[in-house]
């Protein structure tokens, strides 16, 4: 059956076609991508055209951006996605805006007692709900390696979160899966990383602290994990990594594995 979204998809994919050599100097800086198979890069080859034929990158003054670079944030971006429904995921949002480093941004805080505290605070990404994704160029600079940081995916999974409303932790979830084993999950290693932090807040742990912060952002950071050190979320909370394999249908941990079992360079853990 003829489909109008199918042919328009093809005419975008075939307007806005990237030169193979381009393509594969984006993979070769993005080790987070080894190992996906050859079925898996074409899809994402496909879906960051389509991200960048939907989104508009803004660079602002001091920031430039070649086709590369442009594709290398669409590849992490889709990334998550990869093996999720076309169902528009990132809808509610039409723009990025990259800056040339970390901004400062007001914010808003009431407190238990009811007392409301305000204050500039210095990000390097930002994710508005029903607003754009705001990134340093830094931050998108040093993302895309196994080592627990990618701003591009922290962002974007805040926008996930934002499917529901307000961010809160709970994207919407598929029908297989069941709200109590997640909220049970996540709670459970939100509540231990904080008794942790409260302990000594200085502790080492073995994810970045700032998922303490609130349900929001532990889904944020550990969504970077799940992607960029599935073995360090895994060793951490395997509740939380079974649940996030489960909402994403992906498994990095095995593809790391294979990786480390083929390749001399990812024998060393982290």
């Amino acid at each position: 059956m003829w489909s109008f979204r199918d042919w328009r998809r093809k005419r975008i994919l075939a307007r806005f076609a990237i030169e193979p050599a381009i393509w594969q100097r984006v993979l070769d800086s993005l080790p987070i991508l080894d190992g996906l198979n050859a079925e898996e890069t074409e899809r994402l080859r496909q879906r960051s055209i389509l991200f960048l034929h939907a989104k508009r990158i803004t660079a602002l003054p001091g920031v430039e951006l070649q086709m590369e670079d442009r594709l290398r944030l669409a590849a992490q971006a889709q990334l998550p996605l990869l093996h999720l429904a076309d169902l528009n995921w990132y809808q509610g949002f039409h723009e990025i805006v990259i800056y040339p480093g970390d901004f400062h941004s007001p914010q808003k805080h009431r407190d238990s007692a009811g007392v409301v505290h305000e204050w500039d605070g210095e990000h390097s990404g930002e994710a508005w709900l029903q607003g754009p994704v705001i990134l340093a160029l830094p931050g998108v600079q040093e993302s895309g390696n196994w080592e627990g940081y990618n701003l591009v995916i922290h962002e974007l999974a805040h926008k996930l979160d934002m499917l529901n409303g307000d961010a809160n932790g709970l994207p919407p979830l598929h029908s297989s899966m069941r709200i109590d084993n997640w909220a049970t999950a996540m709670q459970r290693a939100y509540d231990s990383l904080n008794t942790t932090l409260d302990a000594d807040p200085n502790a080492e742990t073995l994810i970045d602290p700032y998922a303490a912060e609130n349900p929001a952002e532990f889904f944020a950071v550990t969504s970077e994990y799940f992607f960029a050190a599935p073995d360090l979320l895994h060793a951490a909370y395997p509740d939380v990594y079974q649940q996030l394999a489960a909402f994403y249908r992906q498994d990095p941990l095995a593809r790391l594995r294979r990786l480390q079992d083929s390749h001399p360079q990812y024998a060393e853990p982290h």
